[in-house]
């Protein structure tokens, strides 16, 4: 064991690096501009949520790519070979749109993979992404063909391409035709453009692009104008025929002119996407959600004051129960927030306001391991132990509690963060980190400040506060298993009854599973008659209106749209324009529009993920204890988990990808919780092995109550002002964690140990002892072998 001076050397500078680390997220500009940029550049960044902008999910369309590959090849791909060329599209889609969106001019958009074929996009401060879909949602693939001659017919393969009646110029006003016969073979690809700019024809004063090309390019077109002079050559744009001007001599120079009928933006926007070059596959939006910066800032400072109120209460209940030592838990939890902050700085973490909930959740639970250590302590001294002694023993008793305990919750969260996206895996990132800077606080710092208290006491015994009420209860023994038949029965029953919830009424599913469209409308001085009318007029009568808080708020919800719809965004864009009508000042805080193949995947993974945790709890909980151990602990767990359920079902609380973390999050709470009372069952069962059952199940929960009341409380202090006044957005986590707060304590208590008991007198009945040899019982075993 270290010294005591040494150790504190140590954490003090762990401790310091991790507050550096956060210190600039704090620092006012005037001082961050002093300071070296790779410091002041370690910082949170907000979410879309937070701080207000556009995400676009894109799916790389690679139907029609396989297909000519295909063709050329004369066979079917092998399975290999399909996803090399996928994987290859996916790549060289994410570099053409990151090319886009830099040409664009906005500021630090965040492109990223999701999934094997799709393309995240995050615009922060792009209130509307109208532009940007119609960008990243054209192919922009130059092709140039020879116009067919009329005598070609049977010589060479003809095509027939319609024109882009809103850019064609020359070609169309020469032939007064819509539609072009060209050649099929490409006379030169548009990849070997270098260059093109916006311009204005010197005569004319219209828009047109001035393009350059590579040194094969300009080779190749100076080859192909050089024999074709008197001929029209058509430029092709993702299939559609833009111009078709005549070649009147030889074109050498390696450089030319796109004109027609462009507006200067169009000339501009077609310009932008020659420069980033073609996308191998069409991009489909298949998701978008906005956000504007108001309410973004709404949700900030929810969550900073939801955050200090929950914190607030959680130190004023550690002090008030434990006095100094509560003191000094309370500085393990400040140091344990700021080492989060610190770790999620270095990581560039994103901030989001699950990712807040999550921080506040850990406040909560991080209270959990102090708890418990604290009330171990008390124990120690009750038996008359000395104050080092109790000290060490209580920690060394708590250790192996407080590691199963956040073991078990790490595997709910990393699956969160496995099979979530975007805010969810925030959410789970956070969580991950707290639970690590907890166990580190709890054994490491906590254990370092009461150390340092207890020699301070000298020969004094150590003595930690609590409630009277409490202690005199956790002393004796209650007869907690006397309810066990009616504890099971009422669970049953409600559980039963919550299934019967789920299948009538139902869920009341968000568009993250059901997909559709919702937008906020603040439309001041307008009636819900009106909106519904105006709707009406535009197609969209089959628009559920809701009016929210103040008057002119409303909350639109349109069903599941097609792909097709999704990907075009026609929906909202006819959906503002009846609004706008008949409000002009109306404004669109938030538009969350999800296909059916998001909403799709997420149900899948969603209820993939929930029975991988209670598969990775079981085994876990059967290694660490045994089997009728971990089956006791899953059983009591799916009861938690149907109740939560019926929960949703009977409040009408959305049903989103919130929701779901919510549920992963209850089945960690809930685990940690029957580790705590489960481990001090073992712990009972290898002192008095010969004492019967019941009485060693009434005595575990009895000595282990004080620590699952407390836990409890604190949880429910930290997540009650985030739940109350956090509003709808974090309404689908909070409320439900608060139900299944008070639900996983109850069933710790008065299910799991009756569960346990019933599987207990069945491994009785058979001869099989309640616990394997423990290690110290092996290694006697083994010593004992000649």
């Amino acid at each position: 064991m270290k010294s005591l001076s040494s150790r504190a050397v140590v954490y003090s500078l762990l401790i310091l690096l991790g507050l550096l680390s956060a210190m600039p997220n704090l620092l006012p500009p005037s001082v961050a501009e002093n300071l070296p940029d790779w410091y002041t550049e370690t910082t949170l960044s907000l979410g879309l949520d937070l701080s207000g902008g556009s995400h676009l999910l894109l799916e790389v369309d690679t139907r029609e790519l396989i297909a000519t590959a295909a063709q050329e090849k004369g066979k079917p791909l092998s399975a290999a070979e399909l996803e090399a060329l996928s994987q290859d599209a996916v790549e060289r889609s994410l570099e053409v749109v990151r090319r886009r969106l830099d040409e664009t001019g906005l500021v630090e958009p965040s492109i990223t993979r999701q999934g094997s074929d799709s393309i995240l996009v995050q615009m922060p401060g792009v209130a509307d992404p109208g532009q940007i879909r119609e960008l990243l949602g054209t192919t922009a693939r130059m092709t140039f063909h020879w116009v067919a001659e009329p005598d070609s017919r049977g010589q060479v393969e003809v095509i027939t391409l319609p024109a882009d009646e809103s850019r064609v110029g020359d070609g169309k006003a020469a032939t007064g035709e819509q539609l072009y016969r060209l050649e099929k073979r490409v006379a030169m690809e548009g990849k070997h453009i270098s260059d093109a700019q916006l311009a204005f024809h010197p005569d004319t004063s219209e828009p047109v692009v001035n393009f350059r090309l590579d040194n094969e390019g300009t080779r190749l077109f100076g080859d192909i104008t050089r024999t074709h002079i008197g001929r029209p050559l058509a430029i092709v744009l993702d299939g559609k025929v833009i111009t078709a001007p005549v070649i009147r001599g030889i074109i050498a120079g390696g450089s030319g002119e796109i004109s027609g009928s462009f507006t200067p933006a169009s000339a501009s926007n077609l310009a932008l996407l020659l420069r980033a070059g073609a996308l191998p596959a069409p991009l489909d939006v298949i998701e978008e959600r906005t956000v504007g910066p108001d309410l973004g800032s709404d949700a900030i400072a929810m969550g900073i004051s939801t955050g200090l109120i929950g914190a607030a209460l959680v130190v004023a209940f550690m002090l008030g129960i434990y006095g100094t030592w509560g003191l000094i838990a309370c500085i393990g939890l400040a140091v344990n927030i700021g080492l989060v902050f610190g770790i999620l700085s270095i990581l560039g973490a994103t901030l989001t306001l699950p990712g807040i909930a999550g921080i506040i959740l850990t406040l909560g639970m991080a209270v959990d391991a102090n708890i418990l250590i604290n009330e171990r302590i008390r124990e120690e001294s009750r038996r008359g132990r000395s104050a080092m002694m109790a000290l060490r023993e209580g920690f060394d008793r708590a250790y192996r509690t407080i590691l199963d305990s956040n073991v078990t919750t790490l595997i709910a969260v990393s699956l969160l963060f496995l099979f979530g996206s975007g805010p969810i895996r925030g959410f789970a990132v956070t969580i991950g980190i707290g639970l690590l800077t907890s166990l580190f606080t709890a054994i490491a710092v906590t254990r370092l400040l009461m150390e340092w208290r207890t020699r301070q006491l000298g020969r004094q015994p150590l003595t930690i506060s609590g409630i009277r009420f409490l202690d005199r209860l956790s002393n004796g023994s209650l007869n907690l298993m006397r309810g066990r038949i009616a504890g099971i029965a009422v669970s049953l029953v409600l559980s039963v009854a919550s299934i019967g919830l789920f299948v009538n009424p139902g869920l009341n599913y968000g568009i993250d599973f059901s997909g559709g469209t919702l937008v906020d409308v603040s439309a001041h001085g307008t009636t819900v008659e009106q909106l519904r009318d105006g709707l009406q007029d535009h197609g969209l009568g089959h628009a559920a209106i809701q009016e929210t808080g103040e008057r002119g708020y409303y909350l639109l919800r349109l069903p599941r749209a097609s792909a097709a719809e999704v990907a075009s965004g026609e929906q909202v864009a006819t959906l503002k324009t009846a609004v706008q009508n008949i409000s002009e000042e109306a404004t669109f805080p938030k538009v969350e529009m999800v296909g059916p193949k998001v909403s799709g995947n997420f149900s899948d993974a969603s209820i993939l993920a929930v029975l991988l945790a209670g598969v990775g709890m079981l085994a876990y909980l059967w290694m660490r204890f045994e089997y009728h151990f971990a089956l006791a602990a899953t059983l009591t767990i799916a009861l938690d988990l149907t109740k939560t359920i019926g929960f949703f079902a009977l409040t009408g609380i959305e049903f989103n990808l919130t929701a779901v973390a919510a549920l992963l999050a209850l089945i960690g709470y809930s685990v940690n919780d029957k580790v705590v009372v489960f481990d001090r069952i073992r712990e009972n069962l290898r002192l008095t092995p010969d004492k019967p059952m019941l009485e060693l199940l009434n005595q575990s929960i009895t000595s282990t109550l004080t620590r699952t009341l407390f836990t409890s409380v604190t949880t429910l202090l930290a997540l009650a002002p985030m739940a109350i006044a956090g509003g709808s957005a974090v309404a689908s986590f909070a409320q439900p964690m608060l139900f299944g707060i008070v639900i996983g304590t109850s069933s710790s208590i008065l299910v799991a140990s009756p569960i346990l008991y019933f599987f207990a007198e069945r491994r009785t009945r058979r001869g099989l002892s309640q616990l394997g040899p423990s290690a110290e019982e092996l290694k006697q075993q083994l010593d004992l072998i000649p």
